[in-house]
């Protein structure tokens, strides 16, 4: 794959001159972004891939809902409605598509919708009078220009080390990051030096307006299923098999070979949608371990006693409160 990525390297010449040029429009207001009075706040990533945006959406709303009325705007990526839809409880993955259903599902006050048209998506949603929009992987949706915007990249897979599609990973040149009021780290190890974070700080090169944050993922002590909980180290004495839809399943298969587990592991596509004979396959083990992600499009089609996930959440290695100041200080210079 490497060698055959080498090949494909002229035509990222011509994607990056064709976003390049894009961009460029933008930059000069030859193509238009709209603006909004209220405060948008877009967490995004220039490489494809996991690089942590749904625990990033699920950490703002963790310090957003109590304070504020909060709404979140995502593609619904793999879904089979189409425009804009709300999301509600009872919906379906299918529907919906897996991280919107989860974010309601976790913060059911908060309004949650789904549209692949940002700039639609924020009309529409303007009509239930939100404190305050998060939009989800838009950060290169330039028709909307958002108040804030987080860029996310993962440790070990930085921007700067990447090229563009399809060489790459590259949704667009890494000098897009200028665009970022905050660059944020992902997926560090938990106990990342600060001479290693001096380092990475310095191959991002930030700009003088930019802070450079650091998180780690963090993994619940429990598994949950509908009807019950179970403490991690217990699911020794079951049989689980763990069954992934997610890009980057490696952290997870790190956490659970330190907890001392051994378990089997079915892997399938990010966003992976199960059909029915896979549904059956899964439906005859005795226990599946899997994410909250995969939890959404598994739940309803697998029986509630069998199905248990693993929650995660955004852990800051330093900081936090400084980055939490950037979100609270846009918000209030920007509340209606």
């Amino acid at each position: 794959m490497p060698n055959l990525r080498k090949l494909l390297y002229p035509f990222s010449v011509l994607y990056h001159t064709i976003t390049g040029t894009r961009n460029i429009l933008y930059d000069q207001n030859i193509l238009q972004s709209r603006s909004y009075d209220l405060p948008v706040i877009c967490v995004g990533n220039l490489n494809t891939g996991g690089t942590g945006k749904s625990p990033m959406i699920e950490y703002l709303l963790s310090i957003l809902t109590e304070d504020y009325k909060t709404a979140t705007l995502s593609r619904g990526y793999k879904r089979e409605s189409k425009g804009f839809r709300l999301v509600e409880l009872q919906d379906s993955a299918i529907l919906t598509g897996d991280e919107p259903l989860q974010f309601k599902n976790k913060y059911p006050q908060s309004i949650v919708a789904v549209d692949a048209n940002r700039r639609e998506g924020i009309a529409k949603l303007l009509k239930y009078s939100p404190d305050v929009v998060l939009l989800d992987d838009a950060f290169q949706h330039r028709k909307v220009e958002a108040g804030f915007n987080i860029l996310l990249t993962a440790y070990g897979d930085l921007y700067v080390n990447d090229l563009l599609l399809p060489g790459g990973n590259l949704r667009e040149s890494a000098s897009g990051a200028g665009r970022a009021d905050v660059i944020v780290v992902t997926k560090c190890p938990e106990d990342l030096s600060e001479t290693e974070m001096e380092k990475i700080e310095k191959q991002l090169k930030p700009l003088s307006h930019q802070k450079v944050f650091f998180t780690a993922i963090s993994y619940s002590e429990k598994v949950f299923s509908e009807e019950r909980s179970l403490e991690f180290g217990n699911i020794k004495t079951e049989d689980f098999m763990l069954v992934t839809g997610i890009a980057n399943p490696e952290p997870l298969l790190k956490y659970i070979q330190e907890k001392g587990l051994d378990l089997k592991h079915l892997q399938f596509p990010d966003h992976h949608n199960f059909t029915e004979k896979e549904l059956k396959k899964l439906q005859d083990l005795p226990r599946i371990l899997t994410t909250e992600k995969d939890y959404m499009r598994l739940k309803g089609r697998i029986s509630t006693d069998k199905l248990f996930y693993l929650p995660i959440q955004v852990n800051f290695l330093r900081n936090r409160e400084d980055f939490n100041s950037k979100i609270f200080s846009f918000i209030k210079k920007n509340e209606v």
